[in-house]
């Protein structure tokens, strides 16, 4: 993982300034959080911080319930994304791996 990525993933922003840049109130954070859409980390006091994804996934919330679906929709379309991320990620690994037993290859025998 990038440090760039690494970065949007730490979470440190409380629930007040989500709010803020979302337009959604604590409520509906904490309906989509009870309902698996979106999964905070907890400070020490047990309260909630989001990190810039977790900004961006309550965004793509708030777009798909714009355009009409449901709650149920938008959980099985992040799962069905989450699956093919995942097809992805593994196919990726796959080909590392015959990549480098590969270059292993060659490099026993020395081609030229």
């Amino acid at each position: 993982m990038s440090g760039r990525e690494l970065r949007r993933n730490l979470a440190i922003l409380p629930i007040g300034t989500v709010r803020e840049l979302t337009l959604l109130t604590d409520r509906q954070i904490r309906y989509y959080e009870q309902h698996g859409l979106i999964s905070p980390k907890r400070g020490d006091g047990g309260q909630r911080r989001f990190s810039l994804n977790d900004v961006d996934q309550l965004l793509n919330i708030k777009d798909h319930l714009d355009a009409g679906d449901s709650t149920k929709d938008i959980k099985e379309i992040f799962e069905k994304q989450a699956r093919k991320a995942q097809q992805s990620k593994n196919t990726d690994q796959a080909l590392r791996r015959s990549l480098q037993d590969e270059f292993a290859k060659i490099g026993r025998f020395d081609v030229r």
